[in-house]
């Protein structure tokens, strides 16, 4: 599989199409934004940050990134890859945005699951740029942007299959810059996703919501997926990276992170849904 970066970048100012000149970005508007030397580029607008350093820590990027990179995720990263690939043309070329892309964990395996004939052109945003210079980091292939779902950098109409994983999704946004029959695959925790972990550090677990939720504006829906699977952690470190790459880690009282800190090994249930959205092309 041929992989490139994705091109069809818009200025996060004005919307108007980015150009790559050398190690910059700009628009015809005179609005420009370098490449820094890791490979990535910053189109987060300081108006438009809502902190001064959103997303994801440098901490909890590198707790993702040991995480996710040891394989515990792995049969979630198979089931995206496949739904994402499946039905595809031996020789497509397909453009891939995995909007909130962590540490790129899970471009880098679509990357890896595609056919010799096909073309990925692949582009991963995220919020934190700590998270995308350690997507830059790890492959050069795809294009890295710092950037925010809110106010996609993105050209309209212009990408086959959109990741949204455990993520903040927009769908405004993501029914703006897919073509007319490009795909939404997104993938949420189930009732039962980390239960074990969740029962030791909370003192009570919310009710399940049970109803089925109606597909978002914009789309609608083609099929949902369960991934479910046993997965025992061992190890302190370990326990601590699955615990700091989840939203436990701040939800969790001070007691009931030290009960997840005491532990050495822990065997949870991994839960998950992965529900295939096709952009509604009659809104």
């Amino acid at each position: 599989m041929k992989i490139t970066p994705f091109q069809a970048l818009a200025c996060p100012l004005d919307g108007a199409p980015l150009h790559r000149n050398g190690s910059t970005w700009s628009c015809a508007s005179g609005h420009s934004f370098d490449i820094a030397s890791q490979g990535y580029a910053n189109l987060l607008p300081v108006q438009k940050k809502r902190s001064r350093d959103p997303g994801d820590s440098k901490e909890m990027v590198a707790a993702r990134r040991r995480f996710l990179n040891a394989g515990f995720y792995q049969p979630i990263a198979a089931a995206v890859s496949r739904a994402a690939l499946a039905d595809l043309p031996a020789r497509a070329t397909v453009s891939c945005l995995d909007a909130g892309c962590g540490e790129g964990y899970y471009l880098r395996q679509l990357a890896a699951a595609g056919s010799p004939g096909q073309t990925l052109a692949l582009l991963g945003l995220d919020i934190s740029k700590w998270a995308v210079l350690s997507a830059a980091k790890q492959d050069q292939r795809a294009n890295w942007v710092v950037g925010s779902n809110a106010n996609l950098p993105v050209l309209p109409g212009t990408v086959d299959r959109l990741l949204c994983m455990f993520g903040f999704p927009v769908y405004a946004e993501f029914a703006r810059v897919l073509k007319a029959d490009g795909l939404l695959l997104q993938v949420d925790a189930g009732p039962d996703h980390l239960r074990e972990l969740r029962e030791i550090i909370y003192p009570t677990l919310k009710p399940e919501r049970t109803a089925e939720v109606p597909p978002p504006a914009g789309f609608r829906s083609l099929s949902t997926e369960t991934v479910r699977y046993p997965l025992t952690i061992s190890g302190a470190e370990q326990i601590a990276d699955l615990l700091a790459m989840t939203p436990h880690l701040y939800r969790a009282s001070a007691e009931g992170r030290a009960k997840a800190a005491a532990l050495t090994t822990i065997a949870l249930t991994v839960d998950v849904r992965l529900t295939r959205f096709a952009r509604d092309a009659t809104r």
